[in-house]
């Protein structure tokens, strides 16, 4: 189908402006003003206020799949992502089996190829089994296949360890995208460990937990030129290590999460969809992350979209599983909290969910611009609506934005010329 998107503020050359823009054969044949619609089987007018993007990319979402279907599929997980404006999700390797060898991974690819509705880029183990320990996985074998790796979950405990895997993806010019988490420092932790946990008598994850693992990687990185890749960061300390690192050179890159650049340890609640991990921090580290989105230390805004089934998030603050759903609130609580109360601009937002991601990890369709594949997002930025997690298409429900009312709504997804999915 050849579609036309008429009178949409389009994100060109970093920027918005109104443009006509036609897709045919996949791939985007032109843009313009006022192209005519005689080759177009479809129109829609966009009406000089819906925004066109080049679709969001997630590089951390968990799909669950193959091992715990019980808690998400690869299809309702895609279905979410599509219904966001999602046009790639990077699955992390939390799963049985793990993608720790090409027979394995080819488990997790054949549901992919069957089920998926838009692009889904798997993440290898580091290790084998996903233990952050023992020995490390044949990275040349699948490197054709994955996004790069990770053990997330799981932080590599030894540095030894860790500089071999560099060392080896650096040969391949692959990523290592690493959960950073010292073991011996968690001491049966489970949120952070502030003057809430203090107060309510709750055992705490100290910030050293994750920033010396990461003190420790930036050094290897350095040493090996490996292309290292900061998970979920969530501490003021992770966001100084990363910023002196880029400042020496160190090819390091990093992302955090929609809930730590708006939410803190004062928002914690006696109940399970405020435990994720890392943690919720304090003020003062919400406050650092948002200064490393201004300062460009942070790249990415990545949900770590973590669905669990209702029992194993109905057991409160200690108890609960940890992990949160993220992938149908990620672009309106970032709207709705960052880009309408002036903190950044709304082409920073799209640049950080969409374009950088693409440039990090090599995949295509990072600008609107005529021949580019036609892998887009059609939003209503202006559109309210109430976080109700019952009409989440992912099966996970647990959401710490429950109830808050935020602006801006994907209204169309096409993934490679082909609508996926649609609220006009």
């Amino acid at each position: 189908m050849n579609l036309l998107i008429k009178n949409a503020m389009t994100y060109v050359d970093r920027t918005f402006k109104k443009l006509d823009v036609l897709i045919k054969d996949d791939v985007i044949n032109c843009l313009g003003v006022s192209i005519s619609d005689d080759n177009a089987d479809r129109v829609v007018d966009a009406m000089g206020k819906y925004f066109l993007i080049p679709g969001f990319v997630d590089v951390h979402t968990h799909l669950r799949e193959p091992g715990f279907s019980y808690k998400e599929t690869i299809k309702t997980g895609s279905m979410a992502g599509a219904k966001a404006g999602y046009n790639i999700l990077c699955t992390m390797p939390n799963l049985d089996p793990a993608p720790d060898c090409a027979e394995n991974l080819k488990v997790q690819t054949d549901i992919i190829e069957r089920d998926a509705v838009i692009d889904v880029i798997p993440f290898g183990t580091i290790t084998k089994g996903r233990k952050g320990v023992g020995t490390l996985i044949d990275f040349e074998e699948i490197s054709s296949e994955v996004a790069g790796y990770s053990d997330d979950g799981t932080g590599v405990q030894n540095a030894e360890l860790m500089e071999e895997a560099m060392e080896k993806c650096a040969k391949l010019g692959k990523i290592i995208s690493a959960h950073c988490e010292v073991n011996e420092l968690l001491n049966g932790g489970y949120i952070h460990d502030g003057e809430y946990c203090k107060a309510h008598n709750h055992k705490g994850i100290c910030s050293k937990s994750e920033w010396a693992q990461i003190k420790r990687d930036c050094e290897l990185a350095k040493k090996t030129g490996c292309h290292y890749h900061v998970c979920h960061i969530s501490t003021k300390e992770s966001v100084e290590i990363i910023r002196k690192a880029k400042s020496e050179g160190v090819n390091v890159t990093c992302e955090t999460g929609p809930h730590y650049l708006t939410m803190c340890e004062d928002d914690l609640q006696e109940d399970g969809r405020f435990k994720m991990n890392p943690p919720l921090r304090s003020r003062e580290d919400m406050k650092a992350l948002v200064e490393g989105v201004l300062d460009g230390t942070v790249d990415v805004i990545a949900t770590d979209h973590a669905p669990h089934s209702k029992e194993e998030k109905s057991k409160g603050l200690e108890k609960s599983a940890m992990g949160v759903v993220g992938l149908e609130t990620a672009f309106a609580v970032l709207n709705t909290k960052l880009v309408k109360t002036g903190v950044i601009s709304l082409e920073k937002l799209v640049e950080m969910m969409s374009v950088k991601p693409r440039e990090i990890f090599g995949f295509d369709a990072g600008e609107i611009k005529e021949g580019a594949p036609a892998c887009l997002a059609l939003l209503d930025i202006e559109k309210e609506w109430t976080v109700d997690p019952e009409k989440f298409v992912s099966m996970g429900r647990a959401t710490p934005f429950e109830g808050w009312t935020l602006y801006g709504e994907n209204l169309m997804t096409i993934n490679r010329g082909e609508i996926v999915y649609e609220a006009i």
